[in-house]
């Protein structure tokens, strides 16, 4: 696979002076230097992968298949063809708009009567004034569409050029198309996903967004936050926002199914994927916005079983994001103690030296983690400069807080890529990582793509791979126990007592394990993730003679 050249913005010399002298200040922190050197990815793709991350000994069919995945490395084509095939669990960290394919959007965008002003190549609402032409022209002309491709998306970015503000300036571009309902982009999203061979989807919306807005400033603010949740409850207020958020994925689900076709003799590939959401809240909005969607996020991920968890969105290094990066994680403390059932992840350290003042780099996934009470991370580029480092590390690993880890959006975004990236540092001390794409339709990728970059940079064996794409299940946020017990607070992928005298992934799994299978959501979907490793271990990948 040909990988894009590093987008590596410059570093200017005060930011590295200034890096260097919080280096001796504060314990842990790195200087802007200090990306290891021993870190180097590994040539090609090796047999055992790196040796920090055995956990377990590998069965024959998985050591025939690591021998026959690095004999693909020299056949481009049959490579890919590999990683496409590859079971690959779930996909945490995936944002439902940046997540459809442009081409589907502008079908949308045609099918709805949405016009392009064509400055700014944004998506408006018809009629189609001076300055803008209708959508559904891109039918018929390919520069037309050409053009909207590249405003909405990565394609053809100028290589070697930071690519921060196109990236998340693509949104407000098609954000018309997304106001229309959720349920036709899930739709094709969700094919996508299973026809990629994975098994469930965590995908973040925003539930009632107006609603929620309209309810803040209502309200509007109060230091206390304590007595702001309770104003927000007041008079059955949060129990309306609830109520329409429900209805709003009720009709979000009808239409799913209908652009799905789940029901029919011929149902879409998405119909058979377990779906979860994930409720945003806008840190560039004012705080009251913020804390009112994640109240409503909450409420949710407790009351109906399709929400699990709420998750901070837009750029980390905007100005309002910034100011009041402590006061979300205050939020979130608190509200982890109002909703206990209701999970937190966070976009934390999306950010590299140049885009925002040294001091900011030095504690924003300390922070996440422990006062935002974050269960796993998105991102966590940034740890090279937290103070504290060595501590921060530890305390992911006891608390098994798993790092989301979108490779592409990591070098389109920040231009970090791979010995810059601290993907074998967290391996190598025991943090969980598991692979996403973030945005794969706007930064025109897909997860087979991800773990073959994984696999390519980092020198990932097959054995490896397959317990990446198992991490991506056991941190899920399903309800239900794990398919597999822990092991001196390690998952070596032994399955639980219930299940243990049966293969995992069998067809028959034995009547204790398949009542455990029917108690637990979680189990269930990793008990099919083993029976496609199982259907894919029986398949040979010698590679054909030219």
């Amino acid at each position: 696979m040909v990988l894009p050249a590093p987008l590596v913005p410059p570093v200017p010399l005060v930011v590295l002076l200034l890096l260097l002298l919080l280096s001796a200040l504060l314990p842990g922190a790195a200087p802007a230097t200090a990306r290891p050197a021993t870190a180097r990815p590994a040539p090609g793709l090796a047999a055992h992968g790196t040796p920090e991350a055995r956990q377990r000994e590998t069965t024959a069919d998985e050591r025939r298949v690591a021998r026959e995945l690095t004999a693909l490395r020299a056949r481009p084509g049959a490579l890919r063809a590999f990683f496409r095939a590859l079971p690959k669990g779930g996909d945490l960290h995936n944002h439902l708009f940046g997540a459809a394919s442009t081409e589907f959007l502008i079908e949308l965008a045609g099918r709805d009567g949405l016009c392009v002003e064509l400055r700014t190549m944004t998506a408006r609402q018809p009629p189609c004034a001076p300055g803008t032409r209708p959508a559904a022209d891109a039918r018929g002309d390919a520069r037309f569409r050409s053009r909207i491709v590249r405003a909405w998306s990565m394609q053809d970015f100028p290589r070697g050029t930071p690519g921060h503000d196109h990236f998340f300036a693509t949104f407000g571009r098609f954000a018309e198309v997304a106001r229309r309902g959720h349920g036709r982009v899930l739709a094709e999203v969700a094919g996508s996903v299973a026809r990629q061979g994975q098994v469930y989807l965590e995908t973040m919306v925003s539930p009632v967004a107006g609603e929620a807005e309209r309810l803040a400033d209502e309200v509007g603010f109060d230091p206390d936050l304590g007595r702001l949740h309770r104003e927000l409850l007041a008079g059955g207020r949060m129990d309306r926002l609830v109520r329409l958020a429900r209805a709003e994925a009720d009709a979000g689900d009808a239409q799913f199914r209908e652009a799905a076709r789940c029901g029919t003799s011929r149902p879409g590939p998405g119909c058979g994927l377990a779906v979860r959401f994930i409720s945003q809240a806008y840190r560039e909005s004012p705080p009251e916005r913020v804390f009112t969607q994640l109240v409503l996020g909450m409420e949710l991920a407790e009351r109906d079983a399709r929400f699990v968890a709420v998750n901070l969105v837009q750029p980390e290094d905007g100005e309002r994001a910034l100011r009041d990066y402590r006061l979300h994680m205050s939020m979130l403390n608190l509200l982890h103690r109002r909703y206990p059932r209701a999970h937190i992840t966070l976009h934390a350290g999306e950010l590299v030296p140049g885009l925002v003042k040294p001091h900011e780099l030095t504690f924003h996934i300390g922070e996440a983690v422990r006062t935002g009470r974050a269960e796993r991370i998105g991102h966590g580029v940034s740890l090279w400069y937290e103070a504290g480092r060595s501590g921060l590390l530890r305390t992911m690993r006891e608390r098994r807080v798993a790092v989301e880890t979108p490779l592409t959006s990591n070098e389109q975004i920040l231009g970090v890529r791979g010995a810059e990236h601290p993907f074998l540092t967290y391996r190598r001390h025991g943090v969980p990582v598991v692979l996403a794409t973030d945005d794969p339709g706007v930064s025109r990728t897909d997860i087979s793509r991800e773990y073959q970059r994984a696999a390519v940079t980092y020198g990932l064996g097959y054995p490896e791979l397959k317990d990446l794409a198992r991490d991506s299940l056991e941190y899920a946020f399903l309800p239900g126990r794990s398919l597999w017990r822990t092991v001196t607070g390690r998952h070596a992928y032994t399955p639980v007592p219930a299940c243990a005298p049966a293969r995992p992934g069998a067809a028959a799994p034995g009547p204790g394990c398949a009542r455990f299978l029917r108690q637990s959501p979680k189990a269930a979907v990793q008990w099919r993730q083993e029976a496609a490793f199982a259907a894919f271990e029986r398949r040979s990948w010698k590679p054909v003679p030219r």
